[in-house]
């Protein structure tokens, strides 16, 4: 007896794979196969290497803002003026074409003070990471414009396309070579593949229906807003990827290393429910839901955090072997601090978005006020644990009085947005 599938099965799994529950999945497989990668890199390399992989993955966090903030910059432009597509959609592959270059070359002059910071074997790893700055700068306009418009299934398959290549290629090549090196040109040949799918899935440019009123999308405006988002972004990107070089300064290598195994929970944790920003960001930029897409993805986003708390707490063994194993044993007992830093950070992500959906700037201020807080602390502890519990605080105080702000300010905007 052969069982197959109706029309109505049919229908409901391509209703699926094209909305947000397709997305959902894709951004999973996507962070699943990233973190994988970092697993396996954890493992093969052991904590002295994986320190510098971490470090510089930690820097491509960084150097990414310009890549969010072209798509927040395309997707929150779309998503309020759709009838300027057309318009919105040039500027932005123009702004992300010189973006990706100039990002690029900065990290090349960059390159030998990444060398030094980090402390890598040798320079060119750092000279990787001004090479896949431009392919994922470019990603990022490509993404968005899909966001804006709500494409969800080439938007899926362009996340697919950045993180199972980097798992496949990445094993490849630490399998070949353990080394900084290695793992760094795994990341850096995967990085191409993702803006290949963006080009096909964009080649056919959809026009304006409303031409008047385009001027608003000029290139000028765009690069601003680029900026402004990219500078917002920046502050929480630093602040969240800030411990690790702290780490690596104030730590011997080998702590530095269990700590940077450690941050593969907070990694996870962050990254888990990063499909709830992906899909209510248009919302967040759209008048007369902002207030509630925001609490209604806060709340989405907590309850992923406390169950993965709890998961860590309770099956700190089982986390291990995710973490990378025996090598990493003394932060065992730690995990669920790590846990706590990647829901606080998550829940902080969705706030700085709501900030950027409603183009808002004095919020950026107080994330780098955090980050100024978090080196000033962080440079005076000399073990894992008191650095993990400046880390906790300082994330928690940040997401609190960010909360009370964003709600202070949706609640006087309310009258506007409902007339």
């Amino acid at each position: 007896m052969t069982l197959t599938a109706t029309p109505s099965a049919r229908s409901r799994l391509l209703s699926l794979l094209q909305g947000s529950g397709g997305l959902a999945i894709a951004i999973v497989v996507m962070n699943v196969a990233t973190y994988g990668f970092q697993i396996a890199a954890a493992h093969r390399l052991g904590p002295e290497q994986y320190g510098g992989v971490a470090g510089l993955m930690a820097l491509l966090m960084v150097i990414g803002v310009v890549q969010l903030g072209l798509q927040a910059t395309a997707a929150r432009r779309i998503a309020a003026e759709p009838d300027h597509v057309a318009s919105i959609e040039r500027r932005i592959k123009t702004v992300s074409l010189r973006g990706s270059l100039v990002v690029g070359a900065i990290m090349l002059i960059a390159s030998p003070l990444v060398w030094k910071v980090l402390q890598l074997d040798s320079i060119v790893p750092a000279l990787l990471v001004a090479l896949v700055a431009v392919p994922l700068t470019m990603m990022g306009g490509q993404a968005g414009m899909l966001q804006g418009e709500r494409r969800w299934l080439p938007l899926s398959l362009l996340y697919l396309a950045l993180g199972i290549p980097r798992l496949v290629i990445g094993i490849v090549c630490i399998l070949i070579s353990p080394t900084e090196t290695s793992a760094m040109l795994g990341v850096t040949l995967s990085a191409f593949l993702p803006v290949l799918v963006g080009w096909w899935a964009l080649r056919h440019p959809r026009p304006d229906s409303a031409p008047a009123g385009a001027e608003e999308h000029s290139l000028r405006n765009v690069v601003v807003e680029t900026v402004r988002s990219s500078t917002a972004l920046l502050a929480f990107f630093v602040l969240s990827n800030l411990d690790i070089v702290i780490a690596r300064n104030t730590l011997s290598h080998h702590q530095a290393g269990l700590y940077a195994g450690g941050l593969i929970m907070t990694k996870a944790v962050l990254f888990l429910p990063q499909f709830v920003v992906v899909v209510a960001f248009p919302s967040m930029s759209t008048e007369g839901s902002q207030r509630s897409t925001l609490m209604r993805s806060l709340i989405a986003v907590g309850i992923v955090g406390v169950v993965s708390t709890l998961g860590a707490w309770l099956l700190s063994g089982l986390a291990m072997v995710f973490v990378g194993g025996a090598s990493y044993s003394a932060v065992e007992h730690r995990l669920w601090l790590f846990a706590v830093i990647g829901t606080l950070l998550a829940m902080l992500q969705m706030l700085v978005y709501g900030v950027l959906a409603r183009q808002h700037r004095g919020a950026s201020y107080l994330v780098w006020g955090a980050a100024l807080a978090l080196t000033l602390a962080g440079l005076t502890t000399n073990s894992v644990t008191n650095l993990l519990l400046v880390v906790v605080t300082i994330d928690a105080v940040l997401t609190a009085v960010l909360l009370v702000i964003s709600l202070r300010n949706l609640r006087d905007e309310k009258p506007a947005a409902t007339a």
